[in-house]
């Protein structure tokens, strides 16, 4: 897995994308410390705001961005938002009002939401082969699970040498790390795009040709039931631990860990599986093993007993079938888009995907408050379960990527014709198929 990194472009963008992750994480719990020293007992209220507020700006921004940046020098627009992030990191500690928080924290998110689709379109580029790339997708889902692990136990070491606002100092030392091994590095230029367009239509070209595509429509079903799953361990392991369970703090981060170590152990399957298996079926059995989990949870915390094995087993199992589920999407889009539309296509699915989590995280919060955690179970498995079985029924059994069509609205001396013959007064050939221009919808 790790030969990938020999590529040095592809080395720089990894370690760029590590120690952002890493002042990221660092700033997650510099956040919360924050909030409770403007807030004090309101300080959750602020962070649920403040996490409102960051899903908004990545299903709003993300798509303006790509239409706004995607066809601009990619390293110039990388760095810009790297410095950008720094910025606001730097500018957090000295925030005496809660707006400040809002403003400060939407402006890093957009900026966030603009940076993480352009970057993930660039890897399809410097790793063109189908094998590297799925390497490269799977180390970066592990970086994300290694810092959701580590980066809590860094900020407290780093809290006994400091005080918490210098957190955000190291936050902004990612940043700025990141945007010197982007400036390091040799990235391919866009591709110009096919025609001029408005605003309104390079904005929604991306989320037009998502919708377009089969299997990505199955995609954005994969994305829901895998944000009911993971909202239920995101939103509710503090509460059921404490108060239900009533553990100690540390366990709740033992069973935070749990849920990481699933995911980190599956990402670690995954080359060699996706080597021999289709995308299809991993992630089919991935979101059935997510309803399962949750049907299997809302079974247990109906029962008396000693209910910690169990949870612990569970979010393991919620981690492994998010990863499962989810890595692979990735070359789901890098195969259904030409490079020049990628960014639109990487920013229409960061959109949708996060949209799927602000209508979960809320959802899982309210039903295990206003009723009790077995119902949060019994109600996002419910969810999960209409993202499975709309999954099975969109994204097609037979996929290939060479597909036989017939184009009828070309002029016969168009390029795109040079090899169709005409049978039945249309033009019919044979290609890789992507929704573009001249493939406006899928065959049937």
């Amino acid at each position: 897995m790790l030969a990938v990194l020999r590529n040095r472009t592809y080395r720089h963008l990894f370690g760029a994308h590590v120690v952002a992750l890493t002042g990221t994480g660092l700033a997650t719990v510099a956040l919360g410390l924050l909030a409770y020293d403007l807030a004090g007992a309101d300080a959750g209220a602020v962070l649920g705001t403040a996490l409102a507020i960051k899903m908004v700006a990545y299903v709003s921004v993300a798509p303006i961005a790509a239409a706004l940046f995607g066809a601009l020098p990619r390293r110039a627009v990388l760095v810009t938002l790297d410095l950008v992030r720094a910025g606001v990191a730097l500018a957090l500690p000295w925030v005496h009002e809660v707006w400040q928080i809002y403003v400060l924290i939407f402006v890093l998110q957009a900026a966030s939401a603009a940076f993480t689709p352009i970057f993930q379109a660039t890897i399809p580029d410097v790793l063109p082969d189908e094998r590297e790339y799925t390497r490269a997708v799977t180390l970066s889902r592990m970086a994300y699970d290694l810092e959701s692990l580590l980066s809590p136990a860094l900020a407290a070491a780093l809290l006994v040498l400091m005080s918490s606002t210098n957190l955000f100092l190291g936050t902004s030392l990612g940043f700025a790390a990141s945007a010197l091994l982007v400036t390091s590095a040799v990235i391919p230029r866009p591709k110009p795009l096919r025609r001029k367009e408005s605003l309104y239509a390079a904005t929604t070209r991306g989320i037009r040709i998502y919708l377009a595509t089969p299997r990505l429509r199955g995609l954005l079903a994969v994305h829901l039931a895998a944000a009911a799953a993971g909202s239920m361990v995101l939103v509710n392991t503090v509460a059921y631990v404490r108060d239900v369970l009533g553990r100690s703090a540390s366990d709740v981060a033992i069973a935070l860990a749990f849920n990481g170590i699933g995911s980190l152990a599956a990402a670690l399957l995954l080359p060699k599986l996706l080597d021999r298996v289709s995308d299809r079926a991993v992630v089919l059995r991935a979101v059935t093993a997510l309803v399962a989990a949750l049907l299997v949870g809302a079974a247990s915390t109906s029962l008396p007993g000693e209910h910690w094995p169990t949870l612990l087993l569970l979010w393991a199992v919620i981690g492994a079938g998010c990863s499962f589920a989810l890595t692979p999407g990735a070359r789901l889009l890098r195969r259904s888009a030409h490079s020049e539309d990628r960014p639109a296509l990487f920013a229409a699915d960061f959109a949708l995907s996060h949209a799927c989590w602000l209508l979960c995280y809320p959802l899982a919060g309210w039903v295990a408050t206003a009723a009790n955690t077995t119902t949060a179970f019994l109600v996002l498995s419910a969810l999960a379960a209409a993202g499975a079985l709309t999954a099975l029924r969109l994204w097609p059994r037979h996929d290939p990527a060479v597909v036989e069509h017939e184009h009828c609205d070309l002029d016969s001396a168009h390029d795109h014709l040079h090899d169709a013959v005409l049978a039945g007064g249309v033009y019919r050939h044979a290609h890789e198929f992507r929704i573009d221009d001249q493939h406006e919808r899928w065959p049937r």
